[in-house]
């Protein structure tokens, strides 16, 4: 079954060339198109495609906004977002994954990224371009205003911290399941456990949470 995408970009020529190389892949269907993220948001409410791929700099209304109003805290129903950008900027895709973005890509990414990137979305993992996962996170968790730090409703297993550790460094289920000799489904598990010790919605706020409490470091 294919994965339905919407991609919103407000450059035609970008817009364009991403939709084809989607449509190029076998299991991916673009079944929408916006210029802007106003219009964006209503084609996904409307459409409820698996996929949202959103351009962070957008005219109405940017990326950053539209990932909220899709994916954000208070959201009954998210849908998966991805944002993609020309700028490697980390305030971009720390505002992006506290909005609730599955996935960070930059558009020189390439066709195989961006494809994994969509699956990934599309299956509830996250994908962000290596190149800035770690590094991200981990510089935004050391300069964030101080705050109280969050606490687990109740304290993570040995087996959790593990877990935690290696999605925090951007690995996949599959990638956990070897790494740590277990089964596919005791991963799932455990990162459904996190989400309800944590608090979190999904496995980037979880990898959030493991750098504003150091609990990984870079």
């Amino acid at each position: 079954m294919s994965v339905s995408v919407i991609v919103a970009d407000d450059q035609e020529i970008v817009r364009t060339g991403l939709v084809m190389i989607l449509n190029a892949q076998p299991d991916i269907e673009v079944v929408g198109e916006a210029a802007d993220g106003r219009r964006a948001v209503e084609l996904a409410r409307r459409l409820r495609p698996d996929v949202c791929l959103l351009d962070v700099r957008m005219p109405v209304m940017d990326g950053i906004d539209a990932t909220r109003a899709l994916a954000g805290p208070g959201v009954e129903d998210p849908l998966a977002v991805v944002v993609i950008t020309t700028f490697d900027l980390d305030e971009y895709v720390y505002a992006a994954l506290r909005a609730g973005a599955r996935g960070f890509l930059l558009k020189d990414a390439g066709a195989q990224l961006l494809s994994q990137a969509v699956h990934a979305a599309a299956q509830g993992d996250a994908l962000i371009a290596p190149n800035i996962t770690v590094r991200l996170l981990d510089a935004f968790a050391r300069t964030a205003p101080g705050s109280p730090l969050a606490q687990p409703i109740e304290e993570l297993t040995f087996r959790e911290e593990q877990i935690l550790a290696t999605v925090a460094r951007g690995r996949t289920n599959s990638e956990i399941a070897d790494e740590l000799f277990i089964s596919l489904s005791t991963v799932k598990t455990h990162i459904a456990s996190l989400m309800a010790k944590l608090g979190a919605r999904n496995r980037v706020e979880i990898a959030i949470w493991a750098y504003e409490t150091n609990r990984v470091r870079h």
